[in-house]
């Protein structure tokens, strides 16, 4: 999520007697290798038949995303046993990193350094060695109309008015009205297409599932910075010496005794605290669920955030179909079709011969429903439109993400329902005193970004080594 103007896209204790130190680990634990803080193996290793084990620890972090990695760290530097479990067969979350569609490094998910000079990943990039594009107020920015590219003045007119409807949302909110983003926007407007898409590109969600209040609760600046090597690199170069253990899914937390329970697939982990850092929708739906069940107002503000729909297409051509300067930036609709809704592409990323065509909101869902095949002839088309078909012939590769179809993912990023902003609060108290939930949904101002997150997970991991009664 974005909030900066639009025109440039910028979302029962145990007590050591002594620590123990943070052994060395290798970059990325496998599935079938134990991270090295556990007391006994939590995977067996290859070959042997029997997948049931028990394993035990101080801290279990669940989600290995930018939440979870950086309550990983800080577990690391305070010396705890913990492990870090993660669904999938990569660390990184809606942190990830494309470099082999277009041979330069393509973001799949986060991407921008929001809020840039205050955001923690940019003293972590500069540390780190990796180069960051302030803003791009000086590339090339197009507005296609569906027949034509729009007049300067037209381009003007539509920002205006996409920056009105921004205004009126955020002004609701911050009056204190929670209802629906569709209530408050202004009407019949020449590019009320181009509005509405850019609404629910940066929340993630059409205009009719928008909370006013919680839109008005994110603070952003005009400092959106691009991590021109990937910020999915750049979260996993970061936590590079965190171990993890990968394709073990966490099924239920069994909270009904003196010690948490995990239960996954090959096994039980028995811990004193959790950090849950995985996405509102796992929880939502049920996918990790809790013994016993959740407070229901716990589980209603889970519900009450879900994520939504924004994916990126990214397609590689055999040579220049475009005629335009690197990273150069394209809006296009087609007015005589609003019900088409509108497509934003990066043109040329890295001086490579490709585009990244994002597709949001309801229209990124449907397309979902019907495969990557859908997503990638959707935004073929928009290209087509706009350059010509004979780009089509001149296609040599494409990857189109799919965050909404991911069981352990479920969507781009949260956002509140109309009437729900209050209930992201409710998902920073911990349950029990020993479970303690991390993510971009709980990043506080800055929720439903990568820092958010990372914050989020800083801050869980110091409140679990407190219910342990070590100082983080």
């Amino acid at each position: 999520m974005r909030r900066a103007p639009p025109r440039w896209p910028s979302r029962a204790r145990i007590r050591r007697k002594t620590r123990r130190p943070v052994p060395a680990a290798p970059r990325w634990c496998s599935s079938t290798c134990s991270a090295r803080n556990s007391r006994r193996p939590l995977v067996r290793p290859p070959g042997q038949s029997d997948p049931i084990v028990t394993s035990e620890t101080d801290v279990a972090v669940i989600g290995a995303g930018a939440a979870g990695l950086a309550a990983g760290l800080r577990l690391a530097a305070a010396g705890v046993a913990f492990e870090v479990i993660e669904a999938a067969d990569h660390a990184g979350g809606r942190a990830e990193t494309d470099t082999a569609t277009l041979g330069v490094p393509v973001d799949l998910g986060c991407h921008w350094l929001h809020d840039a000079r205050a955001n923690p990943f940019t003293a972590i990039a500069r540390t780190l060695g990796f180069d960051l594009g302030r803003g791009g107020r000086d590339r090339t920015r197009l507005l296609h109309l569906g027949d034509r590219f729009a007049t300067p003045d037209e381009a003007d007119d539509g920002w205006r008015e996409v920056d009105a409807a921004f205004d009126a949302v955020r002004a609701a909110g911050d009056a204190g009205r929670d209802v629906a983003a569709e209530a408050v926007l202004p009407k019949n407007g020449r590019f009320e297409t181009l509005a509405r898409h850019w609404l629910a590109f940066m929340s993630a969600a059409d205009p009719a599932r928008i909370s006013t209040r919680d839109y008005a609760l994110y603070r952003d600046s005009p400092d959106n910075w691009a991590v021109l090597g990937g910020f999915g690199t750049l979260v996993l170069a970061h936590a590079a010496h965190v171990p993890v253990t990968l394709s073990c899914p966490v099924t239920r937390i069994d909270r009904s005794g003196p010690r948490l329970v995990l239960e996954m697939p090959r096994g039980a982990l028995s811990c004193q605290a959790a950090v849950v850092a995985v996405p509102t929708a796992v929880i939502a739906s049920g996918r990790l669920g809790f013994f016993p069940a959740l407070p229901h107002d716990l589980e209603e503000a889970f519900a009450a955030l879900p994520l939504g729909v924004v994916e990126k297409v990214v397609l590689g051509f055999d040579r220049d179909v475009f005629g335009l300067p690197e990273r150069s930036f394209l809006d296009a609709f087609t007015e005589a079709a609003p019900e088409r809704g509108a497509v934003s592409a990066l043109i040329r990323p890295g001086g490579a011969e490709g585009a990244v065509v994002h597709v949001v909101g309801g229209i990124a869902a449907r397309l979902m429903e019907e495969g990557e095949e859908a997503m990638v002839q959707h935004a073929l088309d928009a290209l087509a439109q706009v350059f010509g078909t004979a780009l089509k012939s001149r296609l040599r590769g494409a990857r189109a993400s799919r965050w909404a179809a991911m069981p352990y993912v479920g969507g781009a990023y949260s956002g509140a329902l109309p009437g729900k902003a209050h209930l992201r609060a409710r998902l920073a108290q911990p349950l029990d005193g020993r479970i303690f939930f991390a993510g971009e949904a709980l990043g506080g101002p800055a929720f439903s970004t990568a820092h958010g997150a990372h914050l989020s997970g800083l801050k869980a991991a110091d409140a679990a080594l407190a219910s342990l009664g070590e100082a983080p």
